[in-house]
């Protein structure tokens, strides 16, 4: 009984803090901000394919590099004038299960000509994202494409005033090219240096993307669906929906592919160190008063889900935490786990024989330089 009286001080104490330290102590945490500018046209079908399977390493591999950062990530998907869209925006986030089922979302159709709207999307990226302007921030762009943009359209900003922006703002922009198209290696690589980024080449269809499964996937999956059972969900009906949504997300995702569902849990619990968070995105009255970023007694009563709401008042922080205590448990555990997976990914990625560059590699490598530069 000792470690949950003592736990339930610990959150009691975090409850009843003043809701500016909580602010300010986020806001003195360091900041990684990545964002995709991805071509959607039908040659890349191939490789969003792959995105969609190696987004949660990618994700994992910031926070390897830099474990105590806020970490967010955004994707501005491009076309052309006379597709479905020319661009669609998903701002920069912390809520990354939110932008995974958007990747999801998104399929390789539309192009003809040549060109795409490179120019326009560039733009979107740097000037209209909402980039953290101060503090300790890393900005990283990496644009993805097979096409050179269109440089004959008068209501564009063409890409050197954009890059000039960029270098103003501190993002660092790389560009990987998707093939070996002559005339958008000659673009690609004009961005990466005016950028101060890379130059990626990899395969047309984004490489051999290897999926390693690990004997301790379905332990792993099976741990962070425990974990998910501790959240309690609070706020406005829609985000209560929202939260609820993602803790079932994870089921979902492994019906179709354990080793990605066991990447995101991989992921969720390593951010779980600073965190405390089981779904990724806020809405967790479990997360948010273990982590100080909300006082129970800043919360209305209305906020709060109908199982608390039915409590008396004094119920309630025992069953937060209660729900705490079990979470930090459950994490230990899981903690344990991925440790041995990450060790054994690591082992069998040794063993493979090279291959030609997978974008999720090349993303990875340049990730962990620029982050730590």
């Amino acid at each position: 009984m000792k470690p949950a009286i003592t736990i339930g001080a610990f959150a009691f104490a975090l409850a009843t803090l003043p809701l500016s330290s909580a602010v300010s102590t986020a806001i003195a945490k360091p900041a990684v901000e990545v964002a995709f500018v991805l071509d959607t046209t039908g040659s890349m079908g191939g490789l969003i394919e792959g995105a969609k399977r190696k987004i949660w390493s990618i994700a994992t591999a910031i926070v390897d590099s830099n474990p105590d950062a806020d970490i967010r990530m955004g994707l501005v998907a491009y076309r052309d004038i006379g597709d479905d869209y020319v661009t669609r925006t998903f701002d920069l986030t912390t809520d990354i299960q939110d932008l995974y089922a958007n990747l999801l979302e998104l399929k390789a159709r539309g192009g003809g000509d040549w060109p795409e709207s490179v120019n326009e999307a560039l733009d979107v990226a740097v000037n209209r994202l909402r980039w953290t302007p101060t503090g300790d921030t890393r900005r990283i762009v990496f644009l993805v494409g097979d096409a050179p943009p269109h440089m004959d359209y008068a209501q564009d900003t063409k890409y050197p005033t954009t890059l000039a922006v960029a270098k103003q703002k501190d993002i660092i922009v790389n560009a990987v090219l998707a093939g070996s198209a002559r005339d958008t290696e000659r673009v690609w690589r004009d961005i990466a240096q005016s950028g101060n980024g890379r130059f990626i080449p990899i395969p047309q269809d984004g490489g051999q993307v290897v999926v390693i499964e690990t004997p301790w996937d379905d332990e792993i999956i099976i741990l962070q669906n425990e974990i998910n059972g501790t959240v309690i969900p609070y706020g406005p009906p829609p985000m209560q929906k929202r939260t609820e949504d993602q803790t079932q997300q994870l089921s979902r995702v492994a019906a179709a592919a354990p080793s990605q569902a066991s990447e995101m849990a991989s992921y969720i619990n390593k951010r779980a160190r600073s965190t405390s968070e089981a779904v990724t995105g806020g809405g967790d009255l479990v997360a948010d008063i273990g982590a100080g970023r909300n006082s129970f007694s800043a919360i209305k009563e209305e906020e709060l889900p109908d199982n608390l709401r039915a409590m008396k008042p004094e119920a309630r922080l025992d069953e937060v935490n209660k729900q705490m205590s079990q979470r930090k448990a459950l994490n230990e555990k899981l903690g344990a786990l991925v440790a041995q997976r990450d060790k054994y990914v690591a082992e069998q990625r040794a063993k493979a024989p090279p291959k030609a560059s997978s974008f999720d590699r090349v993303v990875e490598d340049t990730l962990k330089a620029q982050i730590k530069r």
